[in-house]
């Protein structure tokens, strides 16, 4: 049986491309800063719950 969809050049076998917003949230500081925040406080408070 051959395989379905193993034609090169096919768009579904490409890695997908991230949109524009994807690539600046990625790199901002702010938002890399503010999940740093978020994460470390949803720790602070699991480490609470645990005591």
């Amino acid at each position: 049986m051959a395989a379905k969809n193993r034609e090169p050049y096919q768009k579904a076998s490409y890695a997908p491309v991230p949109t524009r917003f994807t690539r600046y949230m990625r790199t901002s500081l702010f938002w890399q800063f503010w999940r740093f925040i978020v994460i470390n406080l949803k720790f602070l408070r699991l480490m609470r719950s645990a005591e």
